[in-house]
């Protein structure tokens, strides 16, 4: 029996007799990342980076010289999974700064969700030069976009094989690992008082993005539905939707017409957004 089996079978027994017990420790696990290790292919950008630490013990992977691009990796993700992304730019003649999210790489913290990302990001604007663009993929993504509702300033932003509500996701995890209905709705609400903020406020439908924005997703995406980005390209009037046939999840991030994509949109506005403490 496989891990998710078990799992699976736990939470279908335990999650009718005791359905918040459950909710709480799917919780947990929703919520507290794996340290996972760069691949081979990650090393050698690894190494040509400058490690910065910013405000509260965030740390930031710095490469290049010029106009400010922050970029937010996606959940268990690492910065250099920007690779090819990240060369093109610095080639290009820009500064990029990686972040390590909370409880990601060497940033502090035990759990990690798309409301601290998304403050994160707030946060690591506040000391860097002002901002030309922002990139985010999958959780990454969906930061960047709520981070622009609290205030976050950049001229163009890159949303990468994003999720379009945070409710989906919960569902969807709840159905992976077999919570019934009332622990399921359990561990929804025990993830929103968590968040802090109420989940239907968490939907892009709902956001106002008035900035210049890519939109990329690949059509066999397993982890997050292409249909999410239709969703995020309706609600964002300035918006360029790049769909890609293939490129699931991760290997979206190398494709070079996403990379042609980013850097044609960069070019289209070279002056950088202030930021404010």
């Amino acid at each position: 029996m496989s891990t998710l089996s078990w799992i699976r079978r736990v939470n279908g027994t335990v999650g009718r007799l005791a359905p918040q017990t459950i909710a709480n420790q799917m919780r947990r696990a929703f919520m507290t990342p794996r340290d996972l290790p760069p691949r081979d292919w990650e090393l050698p950008l690894l190494a040509q980076a400058e490690r910065v630490t910013l405000r509260f013990g965030l740390s930031a992977l710095r490469w290049g010289q010029g106009p400010a691009v922050l970029m937010m990796h996606g959940w268990e993700g690492r910065p250099t999974q920007f690779a090819s992304l990240i060369d093109a730019l610095v080639g290009a003649g820009y500064s990029v700064i990686a972040l390590d999210g909370p409880a990601h790489g060497r940033s502090p913290g035990r759990e990690a969700h798309v409301v601290l990302f998304a403050r994160a990001m707030l946060e690591a604007a506040a000391e860097l030069p002002p901002l030309h663009a922002v990139v985010g993929h999958s959780m990454g993504g969906a930061s960047a976009m709520l981070a622009i509702q609290l205030g976050l300033r950049t001229n163009v932003l890159v949303s990468i094989a994003a999720p379009s509500r945070l409710l989906d996701v919960l569902r969807g995890f709840a159905g992976v690992v077999g919570m019934p209905a009332r622990a399921r709705a359990a561990f929804i609400q025990e993830v929103e008082y968590s968040l802090g903020i109420p989940l239907k406020h968490l939907d892009v439908a709902h956001y106002q993005m008035n900035i210049p924005g890519l939109i990329v997703h690949a059509e066999d995406d397993t982890f997050v539905p292409v249909k999410a980005s239709q969703m995020i390209h309706e609600a964002w009037f300035d918006s360029r939707l790049l769909r890609l046939e293939q490129g699931g999840h991760q290997k979206v991030l190398a494709d070079p017409r996403v990379v042609e994509g980013v850097l044609a949109l960069l070019a289209g506005c070279r002056e950088p957004a202030r930021q404010t403490a």
